[in-house]
């Protein structure tokens, strides 16, 4: 079994700065990507940024010069360092990975259970 865990959500003023972890463990061979995803009350999930195991990097345009998404290829983890946060960035944000178990290019996509973000004075 996979499991991703994400730490480091909260509650910020806007402006300012979160950064959130994911962690994928379990029966993996290789993780193709990893990212993070949002969704607010009331809207769809939306691609909030990802990276490859290329170190290929993809944002949505409402983060673009304001958050980084990066990854540890041996830690297996992902992160998302936002910052200059506004209000519509509230939002349960969800881990996602691509990944193989084997040596066969069969891919699973597995999610995170979510960590709220909060972005209010």
């Amino acid at each position: 079994q996979v499991q991703l865990v994400e730490s480091g959500g909260g509650l910020v003023q806007p402006g300012g700065s979160l950064r959130l972890s994911c962690a994928a463990s379990g029966t993996i061979f290789s993780i193709n990507t990893m990212g993070w995803y949002r969704q607010a009350p009331g809207k769809q999930r939306e691609l909030v940024a990802t990276t490859t195991s290329a170190n290929s990097t993809n944002y949505a345009d409402s983060v673009k010069g304001r958050f980084t998404v990066s990854g540890e290829n041996a830690k297996k983890t992902v992160y998302l360092q936002m910052n200059s946060l506004k209000p519509e960035d509230t939002a349960v944000y969800y881990c996602n990975a691509v990944l193989r178990k084997g040596s066969a290019p069969r891919e699973y996509m597995y999610w995170g259970q979510g960590t709220q973000v909060t972005v209010s004075s």
